[in-house]
């Protein structure tokens, strides 16, 4: 799914209007409907509605919104603001509409407010102010935004919170944003949602379709995208039926110092779990034992050392390499690290304390073959990037980060993001705070692994290995709840998810 600016979203009404076609004040109506509906479907006629409208469109769909509410026997309380005299010609009609309800009510505010009780039995509907929004409030708005904040009433925003803009937020002034318990967003999610800073604003947040026109989406421009199930579905190669293990690849893990060993186990378990044909894994000599003893389907190189890497290895066999988790950041493990990428042929994985050693020896940076896949967590992705204010300028730089190396970065968290060379981004739907846990990062460099050695390329490896890491979390935290779960209930839900994502077509499910 593609993610639109604001400005996009605007001109999506407009040709929606042009060319289904459609009036302005009916497609309001058609959003209405549908925003009453889920409104109604998350909370019944016990709640007293208060209503807040602001003078334009948003303000109209809230108006809307209160009168078809009070028609399913709601007790509905509206405040329209209409500070400067104008409203817009949609909000217009609707408050015409609306004061033919005569059991609605309704105070229009022109200067002063007196602002109503407001109480867990109330549910505020914030219709304020809409995505189109490009300046913090201020003054009154942010007065009246700072008292429901501060009340106990549930709030459901309308298309987005008041206050909040669609994409960057660095300079907005957060305590004048309005914090929903619920967003219904019209058609599309907006950019801000999937930022972590923005959780406690935007709350849960839930798509509406009100038949805006799909064919204008796919000619905006954007570099920004959600990943859908159908299209990780499609990227899954099918398994020939007279295929032998050399068909799937031989892959290099270098991985685990000594008291680290852990690592490589859940890397290599995870790697062995995503379809690999062949898996050897390079270990300290310490670690050796540990690892075939833990780890039977791979094969054990051991370095010349016996606590971490210490020496290059030869990669004429393999198809890629991983590097990086529990590696440790001895001077000889970065000085045999760079020896082992630089100039390295093969699609490689950058992990761990793979990067940490970049973090620190920073001019190596420029020395990274094109097209390799660094997996940081934010942590490590400032410690390359330097601080950020927050998520946006985060991005930002990640993307010139990307484009610098030429390489795929994937940024992980919730929502995490899959940044490619060319400045696109990719949000990853699936995983679940349960994955919070040690190790996680290291089954994501497992599974990148197994599918660069089976011939995927980087960018589908990348989409494809995020989004089935964070489906063995979910069913995970299924299985064993997201307090209780660790890496390894990930590791063993790799199958049933890869099965899953095999086995589902569209329409149907193989029994």
């Amino acid at each position: 799914m593609k993610i639109i600016s604001s400005t996009h979203l605007k001109e999506l009404d407009k040709y929606t209007i042009a060319n289904e076609p459609i009036t302005s004040i009916d497609l309001m109506e058609r959003a209405a409907h549908e925003l009453t509906r889920t409104i109604m479907r998350r909370w019944d006629a016990s709640f007293h509605i208060v209503v807040f409208a602001g003078p334009g469109n948003n303000g109209g769909d809230a108006l809307a919104v209160a009168r078809l509410l009070s028609q399913q026997n709601y007790r509905v309380e509206v405040f329209l603001f209409n500070t400067k005299g104008k409203l817009s010609e949609e909000c217009q009609i609707n408050l015409n509409r609306l004061k033919e309800c005569g059991s609605i009510y309704f105070t229009e505010v022109s200067t002063k407010f007196d602002p109503p009780v407001l109480t867990e039995k109330h549910l505020v509907v914030d219709g304020l102010f809409g995505s189109g929004l490009n300046k913090p409030l201020n003054g009154g708005f942010a007065a009246v935004v700072k008292y429901i904040n501060a009340s106990k009433s549930p709030v459901v925003a309308i298309d987005i919170p008041s206050g909040l803009m669609g994409e960057d937020n660095t300079y907005n002034i957060r305590q004048n944003i309005m914090r929903a318990d619920v967003t219904l967003s019209i058609q599309l999610p907006k950019l801000s949602f999937f930022f972590p800073e923005n959780e406690d604003i935007v709350g849960e947040w839930e798509l509406l379709n009100i038949g805006l026109k799909t064919e204008f989406i796919g000619t905006v421009e954007s570099s920004f995208f959600t990943t859908e199930e159908a299209e990780i579905r499609n990227l899954i190669k099918p398994r020939k039926r007279f295929a032998h293990k050399g068909a799937f690849g031989h892959g290099l893990l270098i991985a685990g110092s000594y008291g680290m060993a852990g690592a490589s186990i859940l890397s290599a378990r995870a790697c062995l779990r995503s379809g690999i044909g062949l898996l050897t894994v390079h270990v300290p000599i310490h670690n050796h034992d540990l690892m075939q003893s833990t780890v039977p389907e791979a094969i054990v190189h051991t370095d010349i050392h016996e606590r971490y890497f210490a020496e290059p290895t030869d990669i004429d066999r393999y198809q890629a390499i991983a590097i990086g988790p529990g590696l440790g950041q001895e001077e000889d493990t970065a000085l045999a690290m760079m020896e082992q990428i630089q100039n390295c042929p093969l699609p490689l994985v950058l992990d761990a304390d793979a990067l940490n050693i970049l973090s620190t020896h920073r001019s190596w940076l420029s020395r990274l073959p094109k097209r390799c896949i660094l997996t940081p967590h934010l942590g490590e992705l400032e410690r390359l990037i330097g601080k950020c204010m927050d998520t946006y300028e985060r991005l930002v730089k990640t993307k010139e980060l990307a484009a610098y190396l030429q390489s795929y970065i994937i940024v992980k968290g919730s929502w995490s993001a899959v940044v490619t060379p060319e400045g696109n981004c990719y949000f990853n739907p699936t995983g679940n705070p349960g994955m919070a846990t040690a190790g996680s990062g290291d089954v994501l460099t497992g599974i990148l692994l197994s599918l660069l050695s089976q011939g995927y390329s980087q960018e589908d490896a990348s989409r494809l290995g995020v989004y089935v890491h964070g489906l063995a979390g979910d069913i995970a935290a299924q299985q064993k709840g997201e307090i209780g779960m660790t890496s390894s209930d990930i590791v063993e839900a790799l199958p049933i998810a890869w099965k899953k994502l095999s086995e589902t077509k569209a329409g149907f499910t193989k029994e």
